[in-house]
């Protein structure tokens, strides 16, 4: 039984709530895990915040130990500065600037076009 640190799905439709919990490798999602180890809610509150809570010394107690980290809490992680940033952490801030570049080379090819008239 090798264990893994990874998220468990609570909350109902259309509202995620995860807690990050160290569990079997081999258990289900929400099976009951050995030990919670942080929350997480991906939706933003009325403030715009994205709350994470993290007990990052059982965190490291269960890294010490041999637990693996699915890739998803190892990117949570990582943005948090106890772990080196994620390379899909990366990948995603690029793939974000390419699309800002191309929307505003867009919106500026858009307003340099002269108006066009519907009389002749």
């Amino acid at each position: 039984m090798r264990p893994i640190i990874r998220f468990a799905m609570f909350g109902c439709t259309n509202r995620p709530f995860y807690h990050i919990v160290c569990t079997n490798k081999d258990a289900p999602r929400n099976a009951k895990p050995l030990e919670q180890l942080g929350t997480y809610d991906p939706l933003p509150n009325q403030f715009g915040e994205i709350l994470v809570a993290v007990n990052f010394e059982r965190i490291r107690y269960w890294l010490g130990a041999g637990a693996e980290m699915s890739k998803t809490t190892a990117e949570l992680i990582g943005l948090s500065g106890f772990l080196p940033v994620h390379p899909r952490s990366y990948l995603v801030a690029y793939r974000n600037q390419l699309k800002l570049k191309a929307a505003s080379s867009q919106e500026q090819a858009a307003s340099n076009e002269p108006p066009v008239s519907g009389n002749k």
